[in-house]
């Protein structure tokens, strides 16, 4: 089976509403960021962009493609996360499956 990848995105949502687990990567890609600005932007995306590009001199267009890049890249890894999991559900002897 064959899967596409082209209209998987991470809700903003997901990440604000679990800040203290997301927090962590966003630290891992942008490292500048301090733990007091992680705590300040609290999950909020338009913080995260601007705290993104002071601490990098960046655009503001390069911010958000970066932060648009980093979601799209969390969208997928969850996407192939979740396939991993439902295929573990059909492994013989789950679910009462030869």
């Amino acid at each position: 089976m064959q899967r596409k990848f082209h209209n998987v995105h991470m809700g903003w949502e997901r990440i604000e509403g679990n800040w203290a687990h997301w927090k962590g990567l966003v630290r891992e890609r942008w490292g500048r960021l301090t733990d007091d600005q992680l705590a300040i932007i609290g999950g909020r995306r338009e913080q995260l962009a601007g705290r993104i590009q002071e601490a990098y001199g960046l655009s503001t267009e390069e911010a958000e493609r970066q932060l648009k890049n980093w979601e799209r890249n969390l969208a997928v890894e969850q996407f192939a996360k979740e396939e991993i999991d439902l295929d573990d559900t059909d492994a013989p002897g789950v679910n009462g499956l030869p």
